[in-house]
């Protein structure tokens, strides 16, 4: 199995939010973290936002922002969210039941369960922990030389 581009990047997206917290952050800068372009990220974030992953503020002084705590993002959640199908092998239509094929789709099946199972145990908070430097590799300013961040309606 292999995890597509758009995955990728929207778990990269959500830990740069994660590190870059409480402060807005602006497409234009993560996009340059990934190299990829402001169009593309734009694609990607759009429905991790739509599905209450990321917060998205318009306006001059806008950008996006988890719309939840870090700790409360499973890995496993954005994965099923940005991914079409989990298909890990092809299935034949005409294939009987009783055949002994039935144990290889089994064993797929727990293996995908397995892989799920250890992604449960991630959260955005834990990837955004590691390295200690990630602000910095990231290209994120220390917050003591930012502008105070925009506070939500509900602070």
């Amino acid at each position: 199995m292999r995890l597509s581009r758009q995955t990728n990047i929207s778990v990269r997206t959500l830990v740069y939010c994660a590190v870059n917290e409480p402060n807005l952050s602006r497409v234009p800068e993560i996009a340059k973290a990934f190299g990829v372009t402001d169009m593309f990220l734009f694609k990607i974030i759009l429905p991790v936002a739509k599905n209450g992953l990321l917060e998205t503020i318009r306006g001059r002084k806008g950008g996006i922002r988890l719309a939840r705590p870090a700790d409360q993002i499973l890995l496993a959640d954005v994965l099923r969210l940005t991914e079409e199908n989990f298909t890990l092998s092809e299935s034949f239509p005409h294939e009987r039941k009783d055949l002994p094929f039935q144990g290889y789709n089994h064993a797929l099946e727990r293996a995908l369960d397995a892989f799920f199972s250890v992604l449960n145990e991630y959260t955005i908070a834990d990837l955004a922990r590691y390295p200690e430097n990630l602000d910095s590799i990231l290209g994120i300013d220390k917050l003591e030389d930012r502008p105070a961040p925009l506070r939500r309606a509900a602070e």
